[in-house]
């Protein structure tokens, strides 16, 4: 699989925006789903989004819903996480993983297939 990097993290004020990035050299990186993930001290990783390989099915937490979106340019082999009225239980490290794509994002468990996730980056949000 392809190993990835995310970058874009920061300090943001609550109802702030930050757009996080999730690069990787490698030139498979288009065929592959990619998720954006969050760990803050103490709890577990939880899912936050995901887009397909062509950019058309996305998927979010409910959570996150009309908040956040998740988009990639296959050109850069980017995908961004572009995040807007952040809210401070929204602190913490945010990375990405990979998914062989099967043709849906329709997973019993939505994490599910994901692995590898690559350096993650440090979000804060102060209130």
């Amino acid at each position: 699989q392809v190993h990835l990097v995310a970058s874009g993290g920061g300090l943001a004020q609550t109802g702030g925006s930050l757009r996080l990035s999730c690069t990787s050299s490698e030139p498979t990186f288009y065929i592959y789903e990619i998720g954006w993930f969050r760990q803050a001290p103490g709890k577990d990783r939880e899912f936050v989004a995901s887009v397909s390989p062509n950019g058309g099915e996305t998927q979010y937490v409910d959570s996150v819903k009309g908040r956040f979106t998740i988009s990639r340019n296959r050109a850069e082999k980017t995908v961004y996480l572009q995040m807007d009225s952040l809210k401070a239980e929204e602190t913490a490290v945010y990375s990405c993983a990979p998914r062989a794509w099967r043709g849906t994002n329709d997973y019993t468990e939505v994490s599910a297939g994901f692995a590898n996730w690559g350096r993650g980056t440090q979000v804060t949000v102060s209130s």
